[in-house]
């Protein structure tokens, strides 16, 4: 009896982990300016728009050391290329930042004039992944909704009879 059990409570977890999936968050990694790096000439805002970052993620920041860095600021000192003396600076040429919780940062090069020319990241960071769209709703003519319903009420006698086949 014990067994039955246990192996209605394995199967339960099971299809509450299968439901559950789709749900959760994977991290990402994003490899700043994709195949270009951290570079000169590099439009950062507009790479940022095309990217979502969840906290969870991480940032990669390649290249050429010590011909550029990373700095990480607030925003005040973003805007205006101000690198504060309690600011952090990044210098390996393959540095990770994980984005730890939701909100900004912001990012630039300190080397000579290179945040002035355009070499600075700004994103937001949300908390998770916005829901994935779901599909359009079944067609609204008397056979779609026959089809819809006959779909539902053959997933749950599936998930009647595995239930009883493990009793």
């Amino acid at each position: 009896m014990a067994s039955k059990q246990m192996l209605v409570a394995v199967f339960a977890a099971a299809a509450l982990a299968v439901a559950f999936l789709p749900g959760l968050a994977v991290a990402t990694e994003h490899m700043v300016g994709d195949d270009k790096g951290w570079t000169l000439n590099f439009n950062y805002s507009a790479w940022a728009e095309t990217k979502q970052f969840v906290a969870g993620d991480t940032l990669v920041f390649k290249y050429n050391s010590p011909a550029h860095n990373v700095v990480e600021v607030g925003g005040p000192d973003f805007l205006k290329c101000s690198q504060p003396a309690n600011a952090v600076v990044l210098t390996t040429g393959e540095d990770r930042v994980t984005l730890d919780k939701a909100g900004r940062k912001w990012f630039f090069c300190g080397v000579g004039q290179h945040c002035e020319n355009g070499m600075k990241l700004k994103i937001t960071i949300l908390e998770t992944a916005p829901p994935t769209p779901q599909p359009a709703p079944p067609p609204t003519n008397p056979a779609g909704k026959l089809q819809a319903r006959f779909g539902e009420a053959a997933a749950a006698v599936t998930a009647v009879a595995m239930a009883v086949l493990v009793l």
